[in-house]
């Protein structure tokens, strides 16, 4: 396979581009070292043609998460192009804010009101900024990964290990003000013992959580969650970018029927465009007044027609059943490749369409998922531990990948027995975390 022209790309990006990606997700060591395509000329359904002409199916992450339909689908590009023929930017406000307003509402009948962003990572941090805002207090409590901004990595300046066991692990707070130190404190999901001490040592104004991740909610957990919000007089965010619009159209915390302050919306809403949204309580979200929040891109046409677009075909097409259908078709097909390969694996599908794989090789693991990642490439697949699941993704193509799995597992555990595991590796092994790239 001939992957020149991406991998030389991505030589010269790190050059040029510090950290070569603007996403530490999309940076070719966190996949295949030097051997990583890396760049795409074209995507389509769960297909991705690369520079080289080489052609994919994506059996990761979809666009981090993000295409939930498949790619460039036809229905959202038609309203998109359509918003862009009549102008994507203007001086006055585009109408379809209140219809995505509304569309949001409705489908958030706990909630009230709606600012948006257009992307996660900053949406967090205007719901964080209005929370805090409402309180009166600057302190955060949280569980789970929110991205990049100052308000979460501060949890670093105390223990640079303090957020390794929110998804990534290495993330230094270099450039976050040391005066942040002690404002945003970790607790572990389902460990409600852990939020009770929390809140007795420090004044907590703001609580975020996953309302689900890897793995689901236990005794109760949301609702005591809840509880010490409003017995503190704490603002409880529940942070769906992941979670949101995969197994019901909306947030996963309706399953659970326990409902927060705010909200928070991004990733699959739109399919690939940029958006995001904050939904919650008048009463808390009436607080962002009182706060300067502003942006010019967060008016822009596009996002809002795409996010509508999105929104109406998962509830016309009831997009989410079939998403955990899929997804549960792949996690007993991994069990099962790992049963016929006589090796031990651990699947973890809290969320379906969001289901995850882990070998059981102690200090060989990451080697291990390096070698699946490698051999599916030579197979024509971007996979690693996990899928993304997306509309796009059907029987056929899910039962060729799982066949595909089910060899490369053989070769896996065939290596890992005859210790020539890192000797069938064409690079170094992937990167585990975050890492400075040279």
């Amino acid at each position: 396979m001939n992957l020149k022209k991406g991998v030389g790309l991505w030589e010269q990006a790190k050059k040029i581009i510090p950290g070569g990606s603007q996403l530490l997700s999309k940076r070719s060591e966190q996949f295949l070292p030097g051997q990583w395509p890396s760049y795409y000329r074209k995507a389509k359904g769960i297909e991705i043609w690369d520079l080289d002409g080489n052609k994919f199916y994506d059996m990761s992450s979809m666009g981090v998460g993000s295409c939930i339909l498949g790619y460039a689908d036809d229905d959202v590009n038609a309203a998109v192009i359509d918003a862009v023929n009549l102008g994507s930017m203007a001086t006055l406000n585009c109408p379809e804010e209140i219809e995505l307003a509304e569309l949001l509402l409705k489908q958030n009948k706990w909630a009230e009101m709606v600012r948006y962003a257009r992307t996660g990572g900053e949406a967090m941090t205007v719901a964080v900024r209005i929370a805090r805002a409402h309180s009166g207090k600057e302190k955060v409590a949280f569980c789970g990964y929110h991205g990049w901004h100052d308000w979460y990595l501060s949890a670093n300046l105390a223990d640079n290990k303090n957020l390794d066991g929110h998804l990534i692990p290495g993330l230094e707070p270099n450039g976050v003000p040391r005066s942040l130190k002690g404002t945003s404190i970790p607790f572990a999901f389902n460990r409600i013992d852990e939020l009770e001490q929390i809140v007795t040592e420090n004044d907590i104004g703001v609580i975020v959580t996953e309302p689900v991740r890897h793995h689901p909610p236990e005794n109760n957990f949301l609702a005591k969650v809840k509880s010490i919000a409003q017995e503190i007089g704490a603002v409880l965010v529940f942070d769906e970018i992941s979670s949101g619009w995969r197994v019901n159209v909306g947030g996963i915390h309706h399953l659970y029927e326990v409902y927060p302050d705010l909200a928070v919306y991004g990733k699959a809403m739109s399919n690939g465009f940029p958006m995001a949204a904050i939904v919650g309580t008048g009463e808390v979200m009436d607080s962002a007044q009182t706060s300067f929040i502003s942006s010019t891109y967060w008016t822009e046409k596009v996002g809002p027609t795409a996010a509508i677009a999105t929104i109406n075909k998962m509830v016309d097409r009831k997009v989410p059943q079939k998403l955990i259908e899929t997804g549960n078709i792949i996690s007993k097909g991994w069990l099962e490749a790992a049963a016929d390969s006589d090796m031990e694996i651990e699947v973890m599908d809290a969320i379906p369409p969001l289901t995850t794989f882990g070998f059981d090789f102690k200090d060989q693991n990451q080697a291990a998922g390096t070698l699946f990642t490698q051999e599916m490439l030579n197979r024509g697949y971007l996979a690693g531990n996990g899928v993304y699941v997306s509309y796009a993704h059907d029987k056929p193509n899910v039962e060729e990948y799982l066949e595909n799995v089910g060899d490369v597992f053989g070769i896996i555990k065939k290596a890992v027995e005859d210790g020539s595991l890192i000797h069938q590796l064409k690079g170094p092994v992937a990167h585990s975390g975050f890492k400075r790239l040279t």
